[in-house]
């Protein structure tokens, strides 16, 4: 039925199907998450003071990878393309207490994804 309505190739959708833990999250694997919740979600993040460019950038890089595959893991935040902004990921970007709000904010939208 997905593949007959464009949602995903074959490979995709296996691929999915073997690493999701839900139906919401099979298919938020497969449709992304929509890109205005994905910047809505991390809004408040950014207004709170002035973000810097490489803040700025960073989030807007999360939410492309949510507008793509629904989720990301916080692992990913410490991996290329993030590390390209920082080598120490989030840490080298926002202070201690951003990098907790960013990954409670993560955290958050895997959890609606799995209701």
């Amino acid at each position: 039925m997905m593949l007959e309505a464009g949602v995903g190739t074959q490979d995709e959708i296996t691929h999915a199907k073997e690493n999701s833990s839900s139906l919401g999250m099979f298919i938020r694997s497969l449709v992304g998450l929509d890109r205005e919740a994905a910047k809505q979600a991390f809004g408040e993040f950014l207004s709170g003071g002035t973000a810097t460019a490489n803040q700025v950038e960073f989030v807007n890089m999360i939410v492309d990878h949510l507008t793509e595959n629904g989720v990301i893991d916080a692992n990913l935040l410490y991996e290329s393309p993030f590390t390209d902004i920082s080598q120490r990921g989030p840490e080298g970007v926002f202070s201690p207490q951003q990098v907790d709000r960013l990954i409670s904010i993560l955290e958050k939208i895997r959890e609606n994804a799995s209701a």
